[in-house]
């Protein structure tokens, strides 16, 4: 009797350490800063811009990719936006479009914590005017500093942030130059078998003209591919620009 009572008690103890580490590899797979080869798809829809005509909006599709180095100390991570910005001609009241891809932007980042529950890492980037279009670029390079933060202290619910500061030091003479910060702070909550809620909204501070774009309601939802580090998100945004 005891040795069944031990056997069911091991095969219980087994199974809990499983759904122990399938909780914990669901929420790293969610850090950006994970030491672990990942790539990511996210689509960024914003169907309405105050202060902005009825009929503009903005998408954008991401790629990202992520690479470890060091063992992890050191990871970089490439990020390929493709664009897509509606303005309507007011004269003609005619929706113009362009489309294509955007500026690439590059982030080396140093993990000078790097636990289980928390990772934090500080480090350069830099984008460059790689946009098909005027209007789905800057026209320049640009160099700067970003840090992020994870914490995943629950197999549950997981929150950090990312700071990044930028401006431009060469491109095309014609453009004006840049120089703005972006703050955003994320959340997931598990929702099991690899589907999750997150939340990311994102603030844009330009330092040039004074002026910041603020999401006013923002909502994510995203899907793991099993035991990869391949994700598929999907957002929707309203913003206030001023």
């Amino acid at each position: 009797m005891k040795k069944i009572i031990l056997f069911v008690g091991g095969i219980l103890a087994v199974g809990l350490l499983h759904a122990q580490d399938k909780a914990a590899s669901d929420a790293q797979a969610n850090n950006p800063l994970a030491n672990s080869i990942a790539l990511n798809f996210q689509n960024n829809y914003v169907p309405k811009l105050t202060n902005a005509p009825y009929e503009a909006y903005l998408n954008t599709t991401w790629i990202r990719y992520a690479q470890p180095f060091v063992k992890g100390k050191l990871l970089l991570r490439v990020s390929v936006p493709f664009s897509t910005v509606a303005v309507p001609n007011v004269a003609t009241g005619i929706v113009n479009t362009e489309n294509g891809l955007g500026d690439m932007n590059a982030f080396l980042s140093y993990n000078f914590v790097s636990k289980p529950t928390a990772t934090m890492g500080v480090g350069p980037m830099v984008t460059a005017p790689t946009a098909a279009e005027n209007l789905l670029g800057s026209g320049k390079w640009q160099g700067g500093v970003a840090f992020v933060a994870f914490i995943a202290k629950s197999p549950v619910f997981q929150f950090g942030g990312l700071a990044t500061w930028q401006a431009s030091f060469a491109g095309d003479k014609n453009r004006p130059s840049t120089n703005f910060a972006a703050i955003q702070p994320f959340y997931f909550w598990q929702l099991g078998k690899g589907t999750y809620l997150r939340g990311a909204p994102t603030w844009v501070f330009n330092f040039k003209d004074d002026s910041y774009s603020i999401p006013r309601i923002r909502h994510w939802t995203g899907f793991k591919d099993g035991e990869n580090s391949v994700q598929f998100i999907c957002r929707a945004s309203i913003y206030h620009v001023a």
